[in-house]
């Protein structure tokens, strides 16, 4: 049997209808921008992998350093120990956050992350006797796949077996100069059982790659903020460069009380999530009643070779290359979509920094299960990129090892497969 057939023997694929789905590619290799398939075809990967490789695959600085832990320490339990690899995660993260972002707890994935945040934020106001229980979040919003993070991302086609599981949100829409009055007017009805909002800061990635202005953010953050709603920035697509800047909070003037990071977190290595919160949040779990506790852990939780290669992944991406690579992307980016404005298939063409975003006009409402979506994706993979449109959709969030010419390559192929779509 080869490699198809094993997979599909064993296999159970995500976002996949089994029966009906192409046999998976079997990649043998990554090598920088480059995947490799067992017939030795190469593909560029424009997305990164799931938005997680920001510095291309099997990176050598990366897997040096995770050797090396491994030969010291590959695991210990992080209830009643610790270890540098994590101290010193912490101490390098916490140095590029917000200022009020001071202490740092561990998981293993973005959904988990977010999961966290919600927990702090309503034993938060349990510990202290306030009966808030309500949440605010974005309508069309993701936030990962467990119950909580479900339940706090806009309802669809993916959430309806367990609509009746999921806990009630108030879903408001995204701000913009015109209805920022009356998302206000809306928030303000359930003020006193408000107890935080959870949103993806200037980019609804898994939505369509919906963007609006940190103005407008900023504007609604600071109304949260005067009416005591603590506010859960996730991080978990934005962080680490995407946007052109460390993170999407170096665009805003207010301050989240908790963040969320995961995907470029560790480059792409390997799985590990993150949530940080302000010494308010943490205070409030401090008590000599030990029902006051945070009961909440992982068996991997600060794992350190996850930590290791979240503190090689850091290290590339705050060097001087990788920095002008970021801002040469986000430039080509730009041109690039000024060529797409002008093309006569394309509309809603938007971008933030190294996040490039367009539609393909088309009769059918917008829509992750829009068949056009299927088609660009084999047509690009028979080029030899790897895209994955979301519906009708297309985006490009490449790793920040990409050249000038493999993003002109892909450009070309682009407007190609738009000639003759």
């Amino acid at each position: 049997m080869n490699l198809q057939e094993r997979d599909k023997a064993v296999n159970w694929h995500p976002y996949t209808q089994m029966k009906t789905a192409d046999d998976a590619i079997p990649i043998v290799k990554g090598k920088g921008v480059y995947l490799f398939d067992d017939k030795g075809n190469k593909y560029i990967d424009a997305v990164s992998s799931w938005w997680v490789t920001l510095h291309g695959h099997a990176h050598p600085y990366i897997a040096q350093r995770v050797s090396e832990q491994l030969h010291t320490l590959e695991q210990v339990i992080f209830a009643g120990f610790t270890h540098e690899p994590a101290i010193q995660l912490s101490e390098n993260l916490l140095k590029l956050l917000p200022q009020n972002q001071q202490k740092v707890f561990y998981s293993d994935n973005g959904s988990t992350a977010v999961e966290v945040a919600l927990k702090m934020c309503i034993q938060h106001a349990y510990n202290q006797g306030k009966e808030k229980t309500k949440i605010l979040a974005f309508k069309n919003a993701y936030h990962g796949d467990t119950f909580g993070a479900m339940s706090v991302s806009g309802r669809s086609v993916w959430t309806k077996p367990f609509g009746e599981m999921l806990f009630e949100v108030i879903f408001i829409d995204t701000p913009t100069s015109e209805n920022i009055e009356d998302i206000k007017a809306q928030i303000s009805a359930y003020q006193d059982e408000v107890v935080c909002f959870i949103y993806e800061p200037l980019i609804q990635g898994a939505a369509g790659m919906l963007m609006y202005n940190a103005e407008d953010l900023d504007n609604l953050m600071k109304f949260c903020r005067a009416n005591d709603i603590l506010m859960i920035q996730d991080e978990v697509f934005t962080g680490f460069g995407r946007t052109g800047k460390l993170f999407a909070a170096n665009y805003l003037s207010e301050k989240p009380d908790i963040m969320c990071f995961s995907k470029g977190l560790t480059g792409g290595t390997m799985p590990m999530g993150i949530t940080t919160c302000s010494n308010e949040i943490y205070n409030a779990f401090l008590s000599d009643d030990k029902y006051k506790t945070l009961f909440h852990g992982h068996s991997f939780t600060a794992n350190p070779l996850a930590c290791t290669a979240a503190l090689a992944s850091m290290e590339l991406l705050l060097n001087d290359e990788t920095q002008q690579s970021i801002q040469r992307i986000s430039g080509q980016h730009f041109s690039f979509s000024k060529v797409l404005r002008e093309h006569s298939k394309v509309e809603n063409v938007r971008q933030t920094g190294t996040i490039l975003a367009w539609e393909i006009k088309n009769d059918h409402k917008t829509s992750y299960f829009n068949e056009i979506g299927k088609k660009l994706y084999d047509e690009f993979l028979s080029r030899g990129i790897v895209m994955r449109p979301l519906g009708n959709v297309m985006y490009l969030v490449p790793p920040y090892c990409v050249s000038t010419e493999e993003l002109n390559f892909i450009y070309k192929n682009i407007l190609q497969v738009l000639d003759s779509f």
